[in-house]
Formats: C-alpha cells, sequence, structure tokens
C-alpha cells in the first residue's frame, strides 16, 4: 500500500523543482527525500521521474501518480479540516488567491480580524494577474472580480463595487474637467491591456450603453492604473474600491458623474468544490462576504 509520506514527497519534489527545496519544505535531509522517492518508484515498478544533472522531468506514469497524489492529499486535509471543525474551530493551512488589486484593497484589510476569529487557520496569500488552475496551483479560494469564464468551478457573488471614472485634482486643473463624452477625446485615458471588456466605460454612447475606449496608455492591472492616476497622467475607469480611499483622501476625484451609468463589477469567491465545503474555506468566505457588506 503506498504511503502517504512517500506521496507527499512525490508531490513536494515536483511542486518545488528539487530534492533540496522539497527536503526544506519537507522538514527532511535531501537524501532522505531521495530515498523515499526510490522506495516508491521499486514498490510501483516504474521510473516517475527522470533525474539529470541540470533538470528532472516526470515520466508518464509520474504524472498520472502526480494527479492521483493531489487528490488524495486534498482529501486528507480537508477531512482533518472538518474533523477539526468538529472537535472546535476551522483549522488548517488556506491558500487564497487574487490579482494583486483585490488582495491589497478588498482582502488584506481584512485579515487581522479574520486571524482573531479563526487564530487555528494558517493563511498564504498569493498575487497573480492571470486567471489560475486552482488545483494545479494548490489554490483553495480565489477571490475574482468582473465576469467568471471557468464554468468548472463553484463562485459565490460576495460583492459587487460600482465602475467610476476618476483623475487627479492636479491633471483635472492643468487640462480641464470634461464636461461631456465627446470631451474625453481631447485627453489622456488610461486602459487595461489585457482585459478588453474593462475598456468599455460606464457611459451613454449613442443608442448603447457602453462607452469602448481608445486608451492613450495601457497597463496589466488596476493597482497601476490607480498609481497613474494618482501621479496625474490621465483620466481612467476604476473599480470603486480601488479609489474610494483616495477620493476621500482628496488625492482623487470622479469625473462625468452625471453622465455615468450604475454598472456594478461583481466579486466572486471561487474554489473547486467535490462534496461538502471545507470549513476551512467556508468560514473564510462567509467572513469576507460579511466583512465587505459592512
Amino acid at each position: 500500500m503506498l504511503s502517504i509520506e512517500a506521496l507527499g514527497a512525490f508531490v513536494a519534489i515536483v511542486d518545488e523543482g528539487s530534492f533540496s527545496a522539497a527536503a526544506e519544505r519537507l522538514n527532511q535531509t535531501p537524501s532522505g527525500v531521495s530515498r523515499t522517492l526510490s522506495r516508491l518508484e521499486k514498490q510501483l515498478g516504474v521510473a516517475l521521474i527522470i533525474r539529470t544533472t541540470r533538470r528532472q522531468e516526470l515520466t508518464e506514469e509520474g504524472r498520472l501518480l502526480l494527479a492521483r497524489a493531489r487528490q488524495i492529499l486534498a482529501s486528507l486535509e480537508e477531512t482533518e479540516a472538518e474533523l477539526s471543525a468538529s472537535l472546535a474551530q476551522p483549522a488548517g493551512p488556506l491558500r487564497i488567491n487574487a490579482a494583486t488589486p483585490v488582495l491589497n484593497h478588498l482582502i488584506v484589510p481584512h485579515i487581522a480580524g479574520f486571524m482573531q476569529a479563526y487564530p487555528l487557520i494558517k493563511l498564504e496569500l498569493i498575487a497573480a494577474e492571470a486567471v489560475i488552475d486552482l488545483i494545479e496551483e494548490r489554490v483553495d479560494v480565489a477571490i475574482r472580480a468582473g465576469a467568471l469564464t471557468d464554468s468548472t468551478l463553484n463562485a459565490r457573488l460576495i460583492s459587487e463595487n460600482q465602475l467610476r471614472l476618476v483623475a487627479s485634482p492636479a491633471y483635472l486643473k492643468k487640462h480641464g474637467a470634461p464636461k461631456s463624452v465627446a470631451d474625453l477625446r481631447k485627453h489622456t485615458l488610461i486602459g487595461f491591456s489585457n482585459v478588453a471588456s474593462l475598456n468599455l466605460w460606464p457611459l451613454n454612447n449613442g443608442d448603447s450603453a457602453g462607452w469602448p475606449v481608445e486608451a492613450t496608455l495601457n497597463a496589466s492591472n488596476g493597482e497601476t492604473i490607480r498609481h497613474l492616476v494618482l501621479n496625474d497622467t490621465g483620466i481612467a475607469c476604476l473599480s470603486e474600491f480601488l479609489v474610494r480611499e483616495d477620493v476621500r483622501h482628496g488625492d482623487m476625484q470622479y469625473v462625468l458623474e452625471d453622465q455615468s451609468l450604475p454598472w456594478m463589477q461583481p466579486i466572486w469567491a471561487v474554489f473547486y468544490k467535490q462534496g461538502a465545503l471545507a470549513p476551512r474555506i467556508a468560514c473564510f468566505v462567509n467572513y469576507l462576504a460579511k466583512a465587505m457588506a459592512q
């Protein structure tokens, strides 16, 4: 019978990319990790990893085992968390993924309160601008803003934020505040380089709703665009959670408020679910939804 220790060592070697890094993660010696893998390969009668002096590569058998090993270890982890929850509070590791702006402005402000409420949960916050594979990256829950494209995952709507046009007071003083949508063509407009839907601004465009922006400057994420606005570069359209404090402090102001449409950007908690949702995940999603509603 395959041992959990051997499967854990195999997954760690693949994830970390080397025996030494896997050993550090497992708090073992590199030679001990190597022996564990050798015993596993001998038990199965196949090579799992082809090792050279420069790199290591999974065999076909290794790829098959890796997928099964991840499922087994995840199932055991969920069982441990569920048992812990039945005895006391939710416990165990919790890996949370989000784009940098969402992480910094929506999640981080609530982390201290969550850790105080659930001291047995060990959090890891992971910033990634691109949409990731939750299973492959070993992520428990992702917080995503905007429309969802992956229908294979479970999602819960936890908040909504209005999209707002913003600029800095210094920029508007120098270039003049636009009085109409047509006036925007005279300004430096900042758009998104990798999400075309975010370059449709909530403004009336003749008979249709939404004004497609021909940006003068593009950036890959909202945090960078926010800093461009703060540095008097131009006008942008951002979710309110990104700019609320800047507006409150007078570092930004809303633009064309009387002509803007009340478009809302959904905020989702996305997770992979087979059977009951692990308590450590459920309590985080519930906590975040409640905190954002206040």
